[in-house]
């Protein structure tokens, strides 16, 4: 991806992480994957978004581990004339929840996105997720919208499950 945080004090590294950081998209694919998916589907879609400016993934790492990591997609969306930054997911280590790690790589998140000229941030959410909703609300956050999704393979699928 395009910028790591490193350590405490949260300065940028422009470059790809792949290079900088073996062993990354591994990290990243455990961190984000609740179920087993085909790895070899991550890293192709890993490698996209490492060659596309309108991604980052900033990586938070302590003591030369990968903690934590967030993942953004900006866009220019017509209904907003302006571009817009969605928070495509966040993930934090089980052992590094609640000590205020992910406030830390949200803000981090807000300010890449201002520098990169965002008018909003946005995150879609399961509603499954209320824990992870507090946790937004927390941030400054509002509950403005719904989304709503349709299984394209199982049209008739509408239970509500986590992972998928």
């Amino acid at each position: 991806f395009n910028k790591i945080i490193a350590a405490e004090t949260i300065r940028f590294i422009v470059t790809v992480a792949i290079v900088v950081y073996k062993g990354l998209k591994l990290v990243v694919y455990r961190m984000l994957t609740e179920k087993e998916l085909p790895f070899s589907d991550f890293e192709s879609i890993y490698q996209s978004q490492c060659a596309d400016e309108n991604y980052y993934c900033l990586v938070y790492e302590s003591e030369h581990r990968v903690v934590g990591c967030i993942n953004l997609r900006m866009e220019f969306q017509l209904h907003h004339a302006a571009r817009i930054c969605e928070i495509m997911e966040l993930a934090v280590s089980s052992s590094c929840r609640c000590g205020g790690l992910g406030t830390k790589l949200f803000r981090a998140a807000c300010a890449q996105a201002r520098e990169c000229g965002c008018l909003q941030m946005e995150v879609c959410c399961n509603q499954l997720r209320t824990r992870t909703h507090q946790f937004y609300l927390r941030q400054g956050m509002h509950n403005f919208h719904y989304k709503f999704s349709m299984n394209l393979l199982h049209e008739d699928d509408g239970e509500n499950r986590l992972g998928r």
